[in-house]
C-alpha cells in the first residue's frame, strides 16, 4: 500500500480533531439540564456501567457535567478568541501599513500588555467587570491579542514592499484600500492559524480564573467550577471528580494545538507539497 503523503496525514489529523471538538461542543450545547440533574441517592459513586465518569457530591453524572463544562469553555473561548483576533488583525495591519507614530503606539500597547503578568491581568479585568460570563470573555479577549498582533505586523511588513503593493500605490489607491484589498488577503492564512492557536490559551485561562473564583459562577457547569469543587474531595479518595474533567480539558487543548500546527504545515509551501 502506498504510504500517504504529508498533506493526507495532516488532513486526517485535522479531521479527527475537528469532529471530536465539534461533537463535544454541540452535545454540550444542546444537552438538557436533566442530563446532569441532582440525585442525592447516587452521590459520590465511583465510575461504573451506570455512570462512566462516576457522580459528584450531589449525585450529578460527571460525564454529562464534564461534556457540558467543556462546551461552556469552548463557547467562551470562541467569543473571546474572535474578539481578540479582530483586535490583533486591526492593530497589526494598521501599525505596519501606516507606520510612524501609530506603529510606535501599537508596539507600546503590546509591550505594556505583555509586561503585566497574564493571570493577574485576567483576574483584574474579570473582577472589574463583575466576573461571570461577561467578565471572563472580556478578560480573555482583551489580553490575548498582543502576540498575534506581532505576528500579523511582521507578516504585513514583509509584504508591504512587494511589487503588487507598490503598483497599487502608484495607481493612486489609498493606504486603506491597499490594506483591505491586497495586504489582508495575503496575511489571512497566518491570521487564521493564529486564531486557532488562541483557542487553547483561551480555554485554559477561562478554566484557570474560574477555578480561582474570579470567573463563571458556581452554579454554572463549567470545567473550572467542576475542578474547584473536586478539590474538597481529593483527600477522601474521590479521584474521579478531578481526573476525568481534567483529562477532557487537556484533550481539548491538545486537539486545538494539533489543528493549528497542522494547518500551519498545510499552508507552508515547503511542507504542503510533500
Amino acid at each position: 500500500m502506498k504510504k500517504c503523503n504529508t498533506r493526507t496525514r495532516v488532513m486526517i489529523y485535522i479531521g479527527f480533531a475537528s469532529v471530536y471538538l465539534l461533537g463535544i461542543f454541540f452535545w454540550g450545547l444542546f444537552m438538557p439540564e436533566s442530563g446532569y440533574d441532582v440525585n442525592y441517592a447516587d452521590k459520590l459513586l465511583p465510575p461504573g456501567s451506570g455512570h462512566l465518569f462516576g457522580t459528584d457530591f450531589m449525585g450529578r453524572d460527571m460525564l454529562m457535567r464534564s461534556v457540558k463544562g467543556i462546551s461552556v469553555s469552548l463557547l467562551t473561548a470562541a467569543l473571546a478568541a474572535g474578539i481578540s483576533s479582530v483586535i490583533a488583525l486591526a492593530f497589526g495591519v494598521t501599525a505596519a501599513v501606516f507606520g510612524g507614530r501609530l506603529d510606535s503606539f501599537v508596539n507600546w500597547c503590546v509591550d505594556l500588555f505583555m509586561g503585566i503578568p497574564h493571570l493577574v491581568l485576567l483576574i483584574l479585568i474579570s473582577f472589574m467587570l463583575g466576573r461571570g460570563a461577561k467578565g471572563v470573555t472580556a478578560a480573555v479577549a482583551f489580553t490575548h491579542w498582543p502576540e498575534l498582533t506581532r505576528v500579523v505586523r511582521a507578516e504585513v511588513i514583509s509584504v508591504r514592499s512587494s511589487q503588487y503593493v507598490r503598483a497599487a500605490y502608484k495607481m493612486g489607491k489609498s493606504r486603506f484600500s491597499v490594506a483591505w484589498g491586497h495586504v489582508i488577503p495575503h496575511v489571512l492564512p497566518v491570521y487564521l492559524v493564529g486564531v486557532i492557536l488562541l483557542f487553547p490559551h483561551a480555554v485554559m485561562h477561562e478554566a484557570s480564573i474560574t477555578f480561582l473564583g474570579f470567573g463563571l459562577p458556581a452554579e454554572e457547569p463549567a470545567i473550572g467550577v467542576i475542578l474547584s469543587e473536586s478539590m474538597k474531595y481529593i483527600a477522601m479518595g474521590k479521584w474521579w471528580l478531578m481526573l476525568f474533567p481534567g483529562l477532557m480539558l487537556l484533550l481539548a487543548v491538545m486537539l486545538f494545538d494539533i489543528i493549528g500546527e497542522n494547518l500551519k504545515r498545510l499552508w507552508n509551501p515547503d511542507s504542503g507539497n510533500e
